[in-house]
């Protein structure tokens, strides 16, 4: 049971960690939902957005990747002024 409790507070401690990058991962899964809804691919031979589900996860890996850099630049640039 005290594994348990060891395994959510190292969850939760990344997950506070990486909030940022999270934050953002949702916001590019909206932004990939939107992009499907108004402009989509009106032939459907479109790979990225010819399906909400594949437009929302190439937003989200996107947001996740911007995120995870703009977030590990951030920190290096505290490091540095340190």
């Amino acid at each position: 049971m005290e594994e348990v409790g060891i395994n959510l507070l190292k969850m939760k401690n990344w997950i506070l960690k990486k909030r940022i990058p999270i934050g953002i991962t949702f916001l590019g899964a909206v932004a990939g939902f939107l992009y499907w809804n108004y402009v989509g691919c009106a032939s459907g031979n479109c790979g990225i957005t010819a399906n909400w589900y594949t437009s929302m996860a190439y937003g989200s890996v996107m947001g996740w990747l911007v995120g995870d850099f703009s977030i590990s630049k951030v920190q290096n640039k505290k490091n540095d002024k340190q």
